[in-house]
């Protein structure tokens, strides 16, 4: 059996009428424009991937693992050497290193002065062996010591 063809007629939507012109409204004072401001400068966005951001702030890897490892070195070690193992660590933590670095620069001065205000803040700044311990700790560990022992002092 043959099936019926059907043909389909496509409907075709009326034309939209146009519209009228209103007269314009009688006001005793016009509305001034106000003129518009300025748009602002978009503000540039720095990289957020650790590694832009190392290339961003000092150029190269090696460049800031030399500038941190004069900051981080103890009185026994070698700054080259410790630059050298410092270029293997991955950017996030040569970033990190670096704000702990700034920190200790802006509220201590050096490692030796951090060690020296942890010993007051605990009352133990006589205590040699108590301070050569603290000597061995890295400088995220005493920064966050500091922090402790401040916040406990003060209460």
């Amino acid at each position: 059996m043959a099936s019926k063809k059907t043909q389909s007629v496509k409907k075709v939507p009326p034309k939209a009428k146009p519209a009228a012109k209103k007269a314009p409204a009688k006001t005793k004072a016009k509305a001034k424009a106000k003129p518009k401001a300025p748009k602002p400068a978009p503000v540039k966005a720095g990289p957020r991937h650790p590694m832009a951001r190392v290339v961003a702030a000092h150029g190269s890897k090696a460049a800031l693992a030399g500038a941190i490892a004069k900051a981080i070195a103890r009185a026994d070690q070698d700054t080259g050497a410790l630059e050298t193992q410092l270029k293997k660590a991955s950017n996030a933590q040569l970033l990190r290193l670096e704000r702990a670095t700034q920190t200790l620069k802006e509220k201590f001065g050096d490692r030796t002065k951090l060690i020296a205000a942890i010993g007051a803040a605990t009352n133990k700044s006589k205590d040699k062996d108590y301070l050569a311990k603290l000597d061995t700790y890295s400088l995220p560990q005493l920064l966050g010591i500091a922090a402790a022992s401040q916040r406990a002092a003060r209460t």
